[in-house]
């Protein structure tokens, strides 16, 4: 389910396919001991142990870049550090008076100063954790900004030993779920939407099976999520099998397997990040799986030639699952259906925004647009989402986006060679909406049902058909 990273992988991730800013910050913020933190200009150099020096500057990175960064309450992350420094020292069986939280001022240089000499008290009596706990602390900070484009690139694991270019590592499903995101608002039942391969394929599970049990936990109670879902997208180097208890609903089987976390062999359609073909045959179906360089004209030379010696009735979109990257280039493609207006804005915490325009230079297609969408559908997908309901260009058929938009990722490298990424600038839609957390309704709620995945039915995309042909 989940592609190895590398490295070089996750840097190029941040720098680029994670919602890339079409403008540098705003700032540099120094440390008090004067370390810059910047924008990397390579790939990072071998990882250096993570210090009390490098939560400092990461720490004064954020206040100093972070888009709310001026107006943040210091405090909330010192005390999320603390708290975590805490958990790590009981996790390792030390405990030390010392770790007790000085008291905080709402000064940030000054508080900066009590936390790191507490710190440095701490780890006087437990010297080996430094590291550790440092980790534990700057990891909890980043998470204490609760910000879905907030992250901190650390201990990158390195390929599995046997990965060829386009295996896939997991249990080799795919569900109902958007991975471990967005458990919040996930309904039940929860079921296998696409079996990729792998111990699934081998398992003998199929699309529109119920995931009744995970590691003999439900994966609902009261219609809530719970955290056993997560067990169903491990990540390299992750290897603890995953018990689950299906029900198959076409025969009323139920029985339970092991799936073992593993490298397979993906569907080379899966790899392509634009697919297209003629349906009905007279509509172009163009699928975009994330926003990568040059992704808005290979969608628009594949409408191009379907187009070809015929007269469309319009366009499907399928947005979903669509990982967002480039806003440059979710805006060209916006701009192959309409000109002349905002379709995003860039704000700082004091108002102070930057329209994102349509490029007037791209022919226009003047071809009625369907989007399908769901919870997959994420940040620049949900740029283009927002806009063409804003705007008007189309209409939205499927379930809610993600609601993942804080802003566009900006790097930073920190001084041990780790990197450190969050937004500038929040993002709003169109119309000035808050996306972030709350993602774009469709205009036509169509979801997937366990019946629909069993029989091989795309209801979302019937429902885009007969809307273009009304």
């Amino acid at each position: 389910m989940t592609v190895i990273r590398t490295a070089t992988a996750g840097l190029a991730l941040l720098l680029a396919a994670a919602c890339t800013a079409p403008a540098p910050p705003r700032s540099q913020a120094s440390t008090a001991g004067g370390t810059v933190c910047a924008a990397p200009q390579s790939a990072p150099g071998v990882e250096k142990p993570t210090t009390i020096d490098v939560v400092e500057q990461a720490y004064f990175c954020i206040l100093g870049n972070y888009y709310s960064g001026a107006t943040l309450d210091a405090r909330s992350l010192l005390i999320a550090g603390f708290i975590a420094l805490t958990q790590e020292l009981n996790r390792n069986g030390r405990d030390v008076p010392e770790a007790t939280m000085p008291a905080l001022k709402g000064d940030r240089k000054a508080d900066w100063t009590a936390f790191e000499a507490t710190f440095r008290k701490v780890t006087d009596q437990v010297p080996d954790l430094h590291v550790k706990l440092a980790v534990a602390t700057l990891e909890a900070m980043v998470a204490g900004l609760d910000d879905n484009h907030a992250s901190w690139a650390h201990d990158v694991k390195g390929r599995h030993p046997d990965y060829y270019e386009g295996d896939g590592y997991g249990l080799g499903l795919q569900a109902n779920v958007d991975g471990d995101r967005n458990l919040g608002v996930a309904l039940p039942p929860l079921f296998v939407t696409t079996v990729q391969g792998g111990a699934a394929q081998k398992a003998g599970l199929r699309p529109g099976d119920i995931i009744e049990s995970i590691n003999g936990s439900p994966p609902f109670i009261d219609g809530k999520a719970t955290p056993a879902i997560a067990a169903l997208f491990p990540r390299y180097p992750q290897e603890r099998p995953v018990r689950l208890g299906i029900l198959r609903e076409s025969n009323g089987r139920r029985w339970s397997v092991t799936l073992k976390p593993g490298l397979y062999q993906r569907d080379l359609a899966t790899l392509q990040t634009v697919q297209s073909k003629l349906l009905d045959d007279d509509v172009a179906y163009v699928r975009l799986r994330g926003f990568a360089p040059d992704s808005a004209n290979r969608v628009l030379k594949a409408i191009s030639r379907l187009r070809t010696g015929r007269t469309l009735a319009g366009v499907v979109l399928d947005l979903r699952g669509n990982s967002g990257g480039q806003i440059t280039e979710s805006t060209r493609l916006l701009s192959a259906f309409i000109h002349g207006k905002v379709t995003h804005y860039l704000c700082t915490v004091d108002d102070k925004c930057e329209s994102l325009r349509t490029d007037d230079t791209v022919e226009l297609l003047k071809l009625p647009l369907i989007v399908l969408t769901d919870r997959g559908c994420v940040s620049a997908c949900e740029h283009v989402s927002s806009a063409v309901k804003d705007l008007r260009i189309g209409k939205l058929v499927g379930t809610r986006t993600a609601g993942l938009m804080s802003g566009p990722a900006q790097p930073y490298l920190l001084s041990n060679n780790t990197v450190l990424a969050f937004p500038s600038r929040h993002g709003l839609g169109a119309d000035r909406e808050e996306i972030n957390r709350i993602g774009v309704a469709p205009d036509h709620h169509v979801p997937l049902t366990p019946q629909d995945a069993a029989a091989g039915r795309d209801p979302a995309l019937a429902k885009a058909l007969t809307l273009l042909h009304k």
